[in-house]
């Protein structure tokens, strides 16, 4: 059995839909449904269980898992319950951690692109306690996931005892199907679709910076199928283990993508820029993007989709059909 927490969101539910295509329905989901209608995103997946988060360390009692895929977690950016977000993001990644170590099960985490703060430090994925203590996170849920990079690193670095595979992925702008239940957390892409679609003038921040055109604020956008395609490898690969950058290697502007979703559609691109709020614009990042030199010299070689075809699949296999669902 296959144990995905957080299953039932973005990510995991895209996971848990390439293992049953890959003939594994004894998956269970450990997740919240909540109100937003995120039982959506698991309605034509096959389950063994679905485990409340409360419940999940009895659950665990005596069984025995082939890996651990630790996706859940409080994501929003914006999120200021401290107390909520470390027992959510950081001790119960403890607790698992601790589990798999003692239960000898592979642990493949998501950290997150988040962890590097403004970028200053670079997006290197040094494993190094020195090089993660570098890193000044810019919000509360970065810092979570920083926390426990650095838990995890500082066991490796005195040759603790780890699950026998452990793997922490710190994702970059991850966009595709299932997402629409993260509100304002969602992809630019998703939430501007049905602007495009329906010919209104799509909107985008101006840039305060100079020598950077309006729009041309980058991002490392990855399709949420080469995440998935990164952590099925890693399954099949147990002599594997580290932290790794998941992103494409490439950044790509707000504007590329927005006209990759009109090219999807053959319509004319109608966008206009305004002015980025006040509060944030000093704390703004203009430009991320993913260093992947590690994970490709651990032999991962599934590539990544280019930026307008994976809007293509998206728009086209998702947005643009009455069910957007995977």
């Amino acid at each position: 059995m296959l144990l995905v927490t957080g299953g039932a969101g973005f990510i995991g539910s895209n996971l848990v839909a390439a293992l049953n295509a890959a003939g594994r329905s004894d998956v269970a989901v450990c997740d919240f449904l909540g109100h937003e209608g995120k039982w959506r995103n698991l309605a034509k997946r096959q389950l063994a269980d679905i485990v409340p988060p409360a419940e999940l360390m009895t659950w665990l009692q005596g069984r025995s898992l082939d890996a651990v895929f630790h996706l859940g977690a409080i994501s929003e950016t914006t999120a200021t319950d401290g107390d909520l977000v470390i027992e959510t993001n950081f001790r119960l990644s403890s607790r698992l951690l601790d589990w798999c170590t003692a239960n000898p099960t592979p642990f493949i985490y998501a950290s997150s692109a988040a962890t590097y703060g403004d970028g200053e430090q670079g997006f290197h994925d040094d494993p190094s306690l020195p090089a993660l203590r570098q890193l000044r996170p810019m919000n509360l849920y970065g810092w979570s996931k920083y926390l426990f990079d650095l838990v995890v690193a500082e066991r490796a670095a005195r040759g603790e005892r780890l699950p026998p595979q452990w793997a922490g992925l710190k994702f970059f702008n991850v966009f595709g199907p299932n997402e629409y239940h993260k509100g304002t957390m969602m992809s630019v892409l998703a939430k501007k679709f049905d602007d495009v679609k329906a010919g209104r003038t799509v909107q985008l921040f101006k840039s305060h910076r100079r020598g950077i055109a309006d729009g041309d604020q980058r991002r490392d956008f990855i399709y949420v199928d080469d995440v998935v395609r990164v952590m099925i490898w890693l399954l099949s690969t147990p002599t594997v283990s580290g932290i790794f950058n998941v992103g494409t290697g490439h950044a790509r502007s707000f504007r590329d993508l927005i006209l990759a979703s009109y090219a999807a559609l053959d319509a004319t691109p109608n966008i206009s820029y305004v002015d980025m709020p006040e509060q944030i614009r000093n704390s703004y990042q203009y430009f991320t993007q993913s260093d992947v030199t590690r994970l490709l010299g651990a032999g991962y070689n599934g590539g990544f989709t280019g930026l307008e075809e994976a809007v293509s699949l998206y728009v086209k296999g998702f947005l643009d059909r009455a069910d957007r669902f995977r």
